[in-house]
């Protein structure tokens, strides 16, 4: 079924945002480009695709309370149950992160709809919104799609790297199974039960297929393009076409996938992926999916020797891809500031003041009007 981004749909989105920016209205254009982009993001409904944000102890320590205020975001994504996840520890997940967010009631506030998103914008509180990316925790019952949903997951993918009762993902045996006949049924009950599809780490047969069957818009919450690094975990042009043009978003993330060898990748490695998905995909359909700590990744040698251990563990249980290693950031992105480097580096690169707003969450702010009934 095909979405357009029409004017309508702009307009209704744009209202949203314009009813809860916060920060003083200035003429476009107006300023020095780092001027524009800090008007930007603090008058921007600021979504992040996939990210992970810090807890403090003490909750109120001063410099963890200055970094989370500093990065200038609205709301983001929170991966929860993990992969290989069943039921029992996806519920107990939830329940320590429902305890760490209340805890953490300064900074940080839940969102379960789209009123949150609006009260997070209000109040400078970052919202938090639960999603999975493995399918595990259902443990192959589709009914418990509506169960997580009353928990407050709001997005699902239907398989991680691998294959699940529901449908393949990009490190799947070939030829790949697909989608399959209770993959279908887990689409129609998420786009009922008001959860966005996501489709980042599906392989291209399934997620042709989960497009053509979602009567609303999927989403690739945080991933790279083929094109200018060829890798399993990027997308193809005609995936990132498919996406677009049934109405989704593709959020860019800040992974190792990004470059061909295992160097920190950089801010120009990022802004090629950037700037190709939106010349692929058009200014509707873009956004920013990290996959990266909200504040900042340690790289002291401790931290950087917990990191390798997790990498080895993935690849022991059989759900890393290939080229994993670096951590998760891009060098010059690094800091909490991230997105309002990334609004001045595009509006440096010739982009309206419009388009690097929809880029900064409004994209994922339409589809999340459009699937979060």
């Amino acid at each position: 079924m095909q979405f357009c981004s029409t004017r309508r749909s702009f307009l209704a989105t744009s209202s949203v945002i314009a009813a809860t920016a916060t920060a003083p209205v200035f003429a476009a254009g107006q300023g020095s480009v780092k001027e524009r982009a800090n008007r930007l993001v603090e008058g921007s409904m600021v979504i992040n695709g996939n990210m992970l944000p810090r807890f403090s102890d003490p909750v109120d320590d001063p410099k963890f309370v200055a970094n989370v205020k500093a990065t200038g975001i609205t709301a983001v994504k929170l991966s929860v149950g993990g992969g290989k996840a069943q039921f029992a520890d996806t519920v107990n997940h939830i329940g320590h992160l429902n305890k760490a967010i209340s805890e953490h009631h300064d900074v940080y506030m839940w969102v379960r709809n789209l009123d949150d998103l609006i009260a997070a914008k209000r109040t400078g509180k970052v919202g938090i919104f639960y999603a999975f990316e493995d399918a595990g925790m259902l443990e192959g019952k589709v009914e418990r799609i509506n169960y997580f949903r009353d928990l407050g997951v709001r997005s699902m993918q239907l398989s991680y790297n691998g294959v699940s009762p529901f449908a393949s993902g990009v490190m799947s045996p070939r030829p790949s199974q697909g989608l399959t006949d209770i993959g279908r049924h887990a689409v129609v009950t998420m786009n009922a039960a008001g959860v966005t599809v996501d489709v980042s780490h599906s392989d291209d047969k399934s997620t042709l297929s989960i497009i053509d069957q979602s009567s609303r818009p999927v989403m690739i919450s945080h991933g790279g393009c083929d094109k200018i690094n060829p890798h399993p975990r990027n997308k193809s042009d005609a995936i990132l076409k498919a996406v677009a043009d049934q109405g989704g978003v593709f959020g860019l993330y800040e992974l190792a996938y990004l470059t061909p060898g295992l160097e920190q990748q950089n801010l120009n490695n990022y802004m090629q992926h950037l700037i190709h998905a939106l010349n692929v995909c058009g200014e509707d359909h873009v956004g920013i999916g990290s996959d990266a700590f909200m504040l900042q990744f340690d790289t002291s040698s401790k931290a950087m020797k917990s990191w390798n251990q997790s990498i080895v563990e993935r690849k022991e249980v059989g759900i890393a891809a290939p080229g994993e290693g670096p951590p998760p950031f891009v060098e010059e992105l690094n800091v909490p500031e991230r997105t309002y480097l990334i609004a001045e580096k595009l509006l440096k690169n010739g982009y309206s003041e419009m388009t690097v707003e929809k880029i900064l969450g409004g994209n994922f702010l339409r589809v999340f009007k459009e699937t979060w009934v």
